[in-house]
């Protein structure tokens, strides 16, 4: 039984690598390096799940990083408990197979309630006033005191938002030798999200990237030289690499001036009310799940789809996953320099309250825009000393910082056929891996020999 750790670099891809890192270009050398098709939707949650299950969404249910749920009428993102993550995961089986090994699974998504042996996730508290206060889970319960106490506190602000950076990944990569200390675990799967923020808000070309690719290759690289000191062997993978954007398309507002959606005026906001709606889109990235209440207008729908400018393909979800009900009646792909918004509005005056903060939740699709500070505010640390002197006070507001402008971004991902450059990557293993989830065997192989 050979100990491993699978280092998630975010957004790593076989363009990257070379001069501008080269900690991770050294161990490419040094341990192999092969790049695979990404899962579709090329989005965390299904790509992990594709990498943790060795299935795609038609067996382990993750058809992107959010979807409808059709009995409660809701958009629901970003959820983080493991039971929705269908079928067998890769700590199960091994687990089956090798007495006394044990799982640590830090900061991967679904990481709640799962049967892996230790974990940690980033969970906020949410209080019945309103607040919410930064914080984190774990198993054991009691860790979550006690790697605090030894690291402080998670640097949240940095995980996601505005302030996105390196605290983040450097905090993660410090509870990776936390725990490797403490119990010293067969399994570890660390998770370092900083590379996929720039090349989000700036796209991989950008002279700003240079900085960004400099700081995760140094905590990678140490990373791995730790585990690789203490007898461990390194595995290196990404989820997806990121295309270069500059078109924001807009389904919902298309849908809209088809009569299709329905929304609800809140306190003079608008909000979308999936429910009632004919036609909708949840976005993510540059995938967009379109869900019907009426099966009759599926071809209307798709032939109206097939005509919006930046819209390169529409797929059949029930062709693709069977009878999956959290996927859409059909999936919308993006020309690869175009990504989905889930706008719906058309007078940003009657934004919903939610739509200039980070909130990732409440939002019916994700948002990149919440990785900038709205460039219309002169004065923006002024707008943040407001809300936290009345969240001092004992008062309710909101950080609106957000900006509405989703010309902002520059890069996105999703699509499962882009440039080998942009194909995520594996550093490190010894087998054939054509796609995501083939990610499954070559950990199984690491670990058994």
């Amino acid at each position: 039984m050979q100990r491993v750790a699978v280092i998630n670099v975010v957004g790593l891809s076989e363009s990257l690598l070379g001069p501008r890192m080269p900690r991770l270009t050294a161990f490419a050398a040094k341990a192999g390096r092969r790049s695979f098709r990404p899962a579709f939707p090329a989005v965390t949650c299904t790509a992990q799940s594709s990498m943790l299950t060795g299935t795609c969404p038609r067996e382990h249910g993750i058809v992107g990083n959010g979807w409808y749920d059709r009995e409660s009428a809701e958009v629901r993102f970003w959820k983080q408990s493991n039971h929705l993550v269908r079928g067998r995961k890769v700590w199960e089986e091994l687990r089956e197979k090798l007495p006394g090994f044990t799982c640590a699974k830090l900061f991967w998504w679904y990481n709640m309630y799962s049967s892996a042996d230790f974990a940690m996730t980033p969970r906020p508290l949410y209080p019945a006033d309103g607040r919410k206060v930064f914080d984190i889970h774990t198993q054991p319960m009691d860790w979550r005191d006690e790697v605090k106490a030894a690291l402080g506190e998670f640097p949240f602000p940095s995980f996601w938002g505005p302030m996105a950076g390196i605290p983040c990944s450097e905090w993660i990569a410090a509870s990776a030798r936390w725990t490797e200390e403490r119990v010293s675990p067969t399994l570890s799967l660390v998770y370092l999200p900083h590379l996929d923020y720039g090349l989000q808000k700036y796209g991989p070309g950008a002279p700003e990237m240079e900085a960004d690719l400099a700081a995760i290759d140094r905590v990678a690289g140490d990373l791995i030289d730790y585990y690789e000191s203490r007898g461990i062997r390194p595995l290196v993978v990404s989820e997806y690499g990121i295309s270069p954007v500059e078109r924001p398309v807009h389904l919902n507002r298309l849908f809209r001036d088809q009569g299709w959606i329905q929304v609800k005026d809140e306190l003079g906001r608008e909000t979308l009310d999936a429910g009632g709606s004919r036609v909708f889109a949840v976005a993510d990235h540059q995938v967009a799940h379109v869900y019907l209440q009426d099966p009759g207008m599926l071809r209307e729908v798709r032939g109206f789809l097939d005509e919006v400018p930046g819209v390169d393909e529409v797929r059949s979800a029930g062709e693709m996953w069977g009878g999956e009900a959290r996927a859409g009646d059909l999936v919308a792909v993006t020309e690869s320099d175009a990504w989905f918004t889930y706008y719906y509005w058309d007078d940003d005056a009657k934004a919903p309250d939610f739509a200039r903060t980070v909130d990732i939740h409440r939002k019916p699709g994700y948002d990149p825009a919440e990785l900038f500070i709205d460039p219309a505010l002169h004065f923006p640390k002024w707008e943040v000393m407001k809300f936290l002197a009345k969240k001092k006070l004992g008062m309710r507001g909101l950080l609106e910082v957000v900006p509405l402008d989703a010309g902002l971004v520059k890069g996105s991902h999703g699509r499962d056929v882009v440039p080998e450059g942009e194909r995520p990557v594996l550093l490190g293993g010894s087998g054939e891996v054509a796609g995501a989830e083939d990610v499954y065997g070559e950990i199984l192989r690491a670990v058994t020999g």
